[in-house]
């Protein structure tokens, strides 16, 4: 089974438990038609990184209070700022599903989703190759929202990356994004090496997550 089914599977929250005939066919030609509808990109900056004493962190000019992120920048000597998104085409997709077969459009959302997550994993693992040229190693993306990383981060965040010009990604007062299907993030790289995954449920303190990857 492809890691993107899982993913779906996942997100669908299945946990182990195995899914049917009927529904593995349906999420193949979904992700068929978001191949099709689907406009991936993305954007990063690389910013020098400081974290003080009393807990600050400092991304470029940008000051954040928040323990988790803290936590997985620990060791780190620049941040990558990220954003991806699948564009406007899959929000309409869903949409149409939603007016007919609220069923398919949970499977779409899921599809997507992992869609989303398998982009950001590829376009982290050129980011990787580029920041090994210079001895530096990438710890796993931390997204606002994660652990006490707070969500109205997501304002600075996109700001610095310009998102709104570069990949067309913005975002409501509540701070979600538009289009849905897409994430920011931060990323630490450090001079030494540690077996980390590139995707962000490891980095997450957030135990009780029912769609978290055991």
């Amino acid at each position: 089974m492809e890691r993107r089914t899982r993913e779906t599977l996942r997100y669908l929250g299945y946990g182990k438990n195995a899914a049917d005939e009927k529904t593995l066919a349906l999420i193949k030609d979904v992700f068929a038609e978001l191949e099709q509808t689907a406009a991936p990109k993305s954007i990063c900056r690389v910013f020098d990184l400081e974290q003080t004493e009393d807990g600050g962190i400092f991304i470029g000019n940008l000051k954040i209070r928040s323990s988790s992120l803290s936590r997985n920048l620990k060791g780190c000597v620049k941040a990558v700022l990220f954003g991806a998104t699948l564009g406007t085409g899959t929000d309409r997709l869903i949409a149409r599903a939603s007016l007919k077969d609220m069923a398919e459009a949970v499977v779409i959302q899921a599809c997507a989703a992992a869609l989303l997550e398998e982009y950001c994993d590829q376009e982290q693992m050129k980011i990787a190759e580029n920041m090994g040229k210079q001895g530096l190693y990438l710890r796993p993306r931390f997204s606002p929202g994660y652990g006490d990383f707070d969500i109205a981060y997501q304002e600075p965040v996109m700001r610095m990356l310009d998102c709104a010009k570069t990949i067309g990604l913005t975002m409501t007062d509540s701070f979600m994004l538009t289009p849905m299907k897409s994430v920011t993030a931060v990323i630490g790289a450090a001079p030494v090496k540690e077996p980390c995954p590139v995707a962000g449920c490891e980095a997450c303190g957030k135990k009780d997550c029912e769609y978290r990857r055991r």
